[in-house]
């Protein structure tokens, strides 16, 4: 079974997995080498682009995914030369890696790559596919928003949804998601498409932003039930179709002895943990600002050079996003229509009684127009009114749930892990320890819902 090296002969199928941010190809370990197991000897090559590795990420989606389809291409130039006919393609990505995989993909569909070769499965697992700006009003979420903004580079002012992007008036996220974009045409064209989301303890990638969900059911895990898929070794993965419902009655129970032993042994556990903590705050804070202010300036460096294209032809890139000139009209006339206003929705208190249930999962679909499928439409019907609050998103970012949903078409499987304080890590084993260890029910899952 091939992985990165060296090119096979007999190699059909070629899959591409794209990390995250201050990623490093070792963090896909546990996918890649479980894919390889699974699919021994059936023409499978896991590839693994090593272009934006580490403080690259800090260069914004657009410039990593340029360098990152400039590498898919010199691979797939490779084997073909080593006797190799690629005949499908499927691509994963991690965290910010699932960007930089749609940008990439429009641009493979622009370029004809998917003329000749079949666009088969697309995974994202915990990726910011609506940026990562705290959807809650108040002074500490602003705070948030600014200071998150402005320390990440590029890729910070993008995932914040405060960029302008190649002059456009718009985010970067938005126009990844406009459905006249190549984003989405390519996107919409492989046959299966997917999405991995944390339910709870994201630090980094919360539920409604990697699910592309207009509400967060997660925030009170008293006040609800949950539906696992069945057949799981241990249950993880929540039904996509009925993920959760609230509770007819919130139990009030009252905690057992050892129930209460157990929190306060957990408790005394944390306090080195919390002390520790804030004892560096002080030196860890100013560090990380310095640390900001320099990949920054080193970031910019790398972005000028690979904005005199030395190091890519930008004309194969540098190309037209949005294939209808309509496509701004369009959106104008949409947003007149939907009048929205972001102070109108609220930020997310616990759920919210509800006579019937309905999919969080699912909740967000919207028919965007005339020509979208019966199913969607009567999946939409069914959800247009969720039991929960919705969050006070962007205008943006409903445009951007509307369109993905509708031209796109994710099936969206939240992960429901337990064991660990910050899941992130966790939902694709980055690394191997039995902390994770519900992350192999997350890349089984996959794995067994991969067309070869």
């Amino acid at each position: 079974m091939a992985t990165d090296n060296p090119p096979d002969a007999n190699a059909q199928h070629l899959v591409i997995l794209v990390h995250g941010l201050w990623g490093n190809p070792i963090h896909l370990k546990h996918l890649r080498e479980t894919l390889a197991k699974k699919h021994e000897g059936e023409g499978v090559y896991i590839y693994i682009p090593s272009s934006n590795k580490d403080n690259f990420t800090y260069d914004g989606i657009e410039v990593g995914a340029e360098r990152l389809t400039n590498e898919v291409e010199a691979k797939l130039k490779e084997l073909e030369a080593a006797g190799s006919r690629i005949r499908k393609i499927s691509v994963a990505g991690y965290s910010l890696g699932g960007l930089i995989a749609r940008y990439v993909v429009g641009l493979l569909y622009k370029a004809g790559v998917f003329d000749d070769i079949q666009p088969m499965n697309f995974t994202t697992f915990a990726t910011p596919h609506l940026g990562v700006r705290t959807p809650r009003n108040g002074y500490r979420a602003q705070t948030w928003n600014f200071l998150g903004s402005r320390t990440l580079s590029t890729s910070g002012q993008q995932m914040f949804l405060v960029d302008n992007f190649r002059g456009t008036g718009r985010p970067l996220l938005a126009v990844l998601a406009d459905p006249n974009s190549i984003f989405v045409r390519g996107l919409s064209m492989f046959k299966h498409k997917s999405v991995y989301a944390n339910t709870i303890n994201d630090r980094s990638v919360p539920y409604y932003t990697s699910a592309i969900s207009r509400v967060d059911p997660f925030v009170d895990l008293d006040a609800i039930e949950v539906h696992y898929l069945p057949g799981q070794d241990q249950p993880v993965i929540l039904d996509p179709e009925n993920p959760v419902e609230p509770r007819k009655e919130k139990e009030e129970k009252e905690l057992s002895w050892a129930e209460r032993y157990i929190m306060t042994q957990r408790t005394r556990e944390s306090l080195p943990f919390y002390t520790i903590l804030f004892s560096l705050l002080p030196v860890a804070v100013p560090l990380f600002l310095v640390n900001a202010g320099y990949q920054t300036y080193k970031s910019a460096q790398r972005v000028k050079l690979h904005e005199a294209g030395n190091l890519v032809d930008l004309k194969r890139y540098r190309i037209p996003l949005l294939e209808e000139t309509q496509a701004v009209q369009d959106r104008m006339v949409e947003r007149l229509a939907a009048d929205r206003s972001q102070e109108s929705y609220l930020p997310t208190p616990p759920p919210e009684p509800a006579a019937s249930s309905a999919s969080s999962s699912h909740s967000d679909s919207k028919s965007a127009s005339s020509s979208e499928s019966t199913p969607a439409r009567e999946q939409h019907a069914k959800t247009a009114h969720p039991p929960w609050p919705t969050l006070a998103l962007t205008d943006d970012q409903f445009a951007m749930i509307d369109s993905l949903d509708a031209h796109v078409g994710f099936t969206k499987y939240p992960c429901h892990i337990q064991k660990v304080r910050h899941t992130h890590a966790a939902i694709v084993m980055r690394m191997e320890k039995e902390s994770f260890s519900e992350g192999r029910e997350v890349s089984r899952h996959w794995i067994e819902g991969f067309e070869v």
